[in-house]
């Protein structure tokens, strides 16, 4: 049986994508994707994300997740899920070289189960260490 293996990172609504950007990356989180509807950021050497969802981005709301770095566990735990008759969506891939399904616990809250590769997310970050104003 699949199990999770590490709270990986939360996502949280903004409303002003560039002062949030500032302020987290002012307490020491390193951008790590930037897009224009939402970012990354990570911190520690665990490298813990937060991801902040702009006003236009769709794909998700708030939620937390659970990473895997074997994209084949994923797979698994969402059959897993599916056959002890969780309601998950579809495993599906991202822009930043992820995968991942969505599903509610039984209060209502979204998490997310993630394979993220070995070798973490792929920066976009053109701005490299530059603060957001």
């Amino acid at each position: 049986m699949v199990g999770v293996q590490r709270l990986g990172h939360i996502a949280i609504r903004v409303t002003e994508m560039n002062r949030a950007k500032a302020f987290y990356m002012s307490l020491g989180m390193k951008l790590v994707w930037d897009d224009d509807d939402w970012c990354y950021l990570e911190a520690g050497p665990g490298k813990d994300g937060l991801a902040l969802l702009g006003p236009g981005y769709k794909a998700a709301g708030p939620h937390f997740a659970f990473h895997f770095n074997n994209r084949e566990e994923v797979n698994t735990f969402h059959q897993q899920l599916k056959d002890d008759g969780v309601e998950v969506g579809d495993v599906h891939d991202h822009r930043d070289g992820t995968a991942s399904f969505y599903l509610k616990d039984p209060e209502g809250n979204w998490l997310e189960i993630l394979y993220q590769p070995v070798e973490g997310i792929p920066e976009n970050d053109q701005s490299a260490g530059k603060i957001f104003a």
